[in-house]
């Protein structure tokens, strides 16, 4: 069985690990983008979450992970009918490489078993693999147009259709998107990045004392993984309890009038792009308050996810050279001051 480094082991890069924490209770704010240095732990940090998360129910023999709880909505589920019996099974967490084809994201025809047995078959891609869990893009500012526009159509609708080589399929393709990369490296187009929920900046660690913290650590857990695994399971299991207990609190959390109101003045503020900057920041909000035990979503939930809700949603001003995270914590300050 692979192991994976712990997620409450990694130093500092506190505001990534709570937009992971808050895409793991809400996946529906729509993933996560991870700006920053390379070997700053991003990579590392997801699959730690990934694996720490409890095992989920599937439908078992299923390739595409569906959820015994809901209707049929994949090739395999509606071949058997109402006979579906769940088992459980570990959070997916899928890696989309830079060279991955097409048929590989999406699936295609199954031609070993269209040559030997004369049968046509869906083989699933990768996209039916992450349903339910994680898809992880590293250096997704890299990525070929012809796959960031199927990332877009699938994020949209949730759903994957494949019409080709004479097949025609579609089922349910929901997960948490999370890509990484260095802006230095390329631009993002901004359709897609406009579809991660959350933006998130890691820098290199400037204290000496976490820096060495790093390295002591990771050199633990490659000495002796098993051991290193068990000193922080503790820590770890505080983490499951808290985003279990905040997902069974996420329906009850209240968003009022004043709490919507301070979100569109704040986006009014910055010059926000489009409205999907108010509902990434109402539904964080609400996923933060339920992950610190909170019923209502207030000023300071907001305040708190403004910049992750909305640095990558701004319009760039030529008379303004600070940073779009320093004028976002300016308005911040400005509104919740008054």
């Amino acid at each position: 069985m692979r192991t994976y480094f712990p997620f409450s082991a990694i130093v500092g890069q506190s505001e990534m690990k709570l937009a992971l924490l808050i895409a793991a209770v809400d996946p529906s704010i729509g993933g996560v983008m991870v700006f920053g240095d390379r070997g700053t732990g991003k990579s590392t940090a997801v699959r730690a979450l990934a694996a720490l998360l409890p095992p989920m129910k599937v439908v078992a023999g299923c390739r595409f992970n569906c959820d015994p709880a809901k209707p049929p909505a994949c090739p395999d589920c509606i071949a058997k009918g109402g006979r579906r019996k769940s088992v459980a099974a570990p959070v997916p967490f899928v890696d989309l490489p830079l060279g991955a084809t097409e048929d590989r994201v999406v699936g295609a025809l199954d031609l070993e078993r269209a040559l030997t047995k004369g049968e046509k078959r869906f083989e699933p891609g990768l996209l039916a693999r992450a349903h339910r869990g994680f898809l992880y893009i590293d250096e997704v500012n890299l990525l070929e147009d012809n796959i960031v526009d199927l990332l877009l159509d699938v994020a949209a609708s949730g759903e994957n259709v494949v019409e080709r080589e004479g097949l025609s399929v579609r089922h349910a393709a929901r997960f948490v998107l999370v890509g990484s990369g260095n802006p230095e490296e390329g631009e993002l187009r901004p359709q897609l990045l406009d579809r991660f929920g959350l933006s998130v900046e890691v820098r290199t660690p400037d204290r000496l004392g976490d820096r060495i913290d790093v390295v002591k650590r990771r050199d633990a857990y490659e000495r002796d993984s098993a051991a290193f695994i068990a000193k922080w399971a503790a820590e770890d299991a505080a983490v499951v309890a808290r985003i279990e207990a905040a997902r069974r609190r996420l329906p009850a959390v209240v968003v009022d009038d004043a709490a919507l109101e301070a979100s569109s003045r704040l986006c009014m503020a910055i010059g926000a792009d489009g409205l999907r900057g108010e509902l990434t920041m109402m539904r964080t909000a609400r996923a933060l308050a339920a992950l610190d035990g909170e019923m209502a979503v207030t000023d300071v939930q907001i305040a708190q996810v403004a910049p992750m809700a909305l640095r990558h949603r701004l319009r760039r001003n030529p008379l303004d050279d600070s940073g779009s995270t320093a004028r976002i914590e300016r308005a911040v300050e400005e509104l919740f001051a008054a």
